[in-house]
């Protein structure tokens, strides 16, 4: 019988939460550990998924050379130092996206995980949900001819609170960075420029920051294929995450607002019901993503998501602020690194 991968959780907040009810759900997984700066907030998490450690000092975990890999869900700046240090330590890594918030940072990273030959898996869920999945496999299988149009839609009910923002990087880094990693990944090419927009409609205090509630960026491939990827805080009406992928024989589209398969006809007309949120629309790619993690550390392979592919959607969201920000078009080799 194969052992149990020992694991530590860093970070409790609401995505760091559903991880660790993930992994201690997981069977080739042991979660024996918990890190969050708010202690009690570990305390409580611990005593519910019945994890007998919990702290709020890393080292106590990269010291522990019982502890074979880490999640790691804490703030994004937080996310360098972590991943160094696990890396240092030899613990296998699954990171939340994006890599870190700064590119050079995330360069640093890329090298020091290299060098140490350290898995390490980056949380773009998308990859793993089962509809972007089959799409994928139906564009290997030539069923669309070439792919040569990438649309996304990435909308949130509501804007998340002002000192979130405050630390995430923008919109283009912290909501459409998700299309974009999906969008080289189904297209199959790399993104070599982007044109992107963006503007304030509902939510004045993001205007401190520099950041946008709208927005709206134009990306060009390498292979000739084009697409546009739309990012929103502002769907009152629930979760919106929709893609169309356009080829020379067909399309494929992605997503829509159903949480579950069923119409209620009355004489007030026809309704369904909306996904509220996003743990509800990847539920299934969050525990997948996770199994998917585990079994590359058990088997020693190569993760489906890379802290290559990390670093190049971060070259990209930043190319999308850069354009915003300067209101022309940037070429990605060509990114100014701030």
């Amino acid at each position: 019988m194969t052992k149990k991968i020992r694991t530590a959780v860093f970070g409790l907040g609401r995505l760091g939460y559903w991880h660790a009810v993930n992994v201690a759900k997981i069977r080739d997984a042991d979660l024996v550990s918990l890190c969050d700066m708010n202690i009690e907030n570990a305390s409580r998490v611990a005593a519910e998924l019945g994890v007998p450690h919990y702290t709020a000092n890393p080292e106590e975990i990269f010291q522990d050379d019982s502890i074979q890999a880490v999640i790691i869900a804490s703030p994004t700046s937080t996310h360098f130092e972590l991943l160094k240090r696990a890396s240092e330590t030899g613990k296998s890594i699954f990171v939340e996206k994006p890599l870190t918030i700064d590119i050079v940072e995330a360069q640093k990273i890329k090298q020091t995980i290299e060098q140490n030959k350290t898995i390490c898996q980056v949380g773009f869920m998308r990859r793993f949900d089962p509809a972007y999945d089959a799409a994928k496999k139906r564009i290997a299988a030539g069923d669309i001819g070439a792919p040569i149009y990438f649309r996304g839609v990435s909308r949130d009910p509501h804007a998340p609170h002002e000192e979130f923002v405050r630390h995430s990087g923008g919109m283009f880094i912290d909501v459409s960075i998700h299309d974009f990693d999906i969008a080289r990944y189904l297209i199959n090419s790399e993104v070599t420029s982007v044109s992107a927009h963006g503007k304030v409609l509902k939510y004045p205090f993001m205007k401190k920051y520099g950041d946008v509630d709208q927005s709206l960026a134009y990306i060009e491939f390498a292979s000739g294929a084009a697409g546009d990827v739309e990012a929103s805080r502002n769907a009152y009406y629930g979760y919106d995450i929709r893609a169309e992928i356009i080829g020379t024989e067909g399309s494929i589209f992605l997503g829509n607002l159903r949480q579950h398969d069923i119409q209620v006809l009355t004489k007030a007309g026809n309704t369904h019901d909306i996904l509220p949120d996003f743990p509800t629309r990847f539920a299934d790619a969050y525990t997948l993503e996770l199994e998917g993690f585990f079994r590359v550390k058990a088997e020693c392979g190569t993760p489906r998501v890379t802290v290559d592919d990390g670093v190049k959607a971060l070259e990209i969201a930043y190319a999308a602020r850069e354009s915003y920000e300067k209101g022309q078009t940037i070429n990605l080799s060509k990114v100014t690194v701030i």
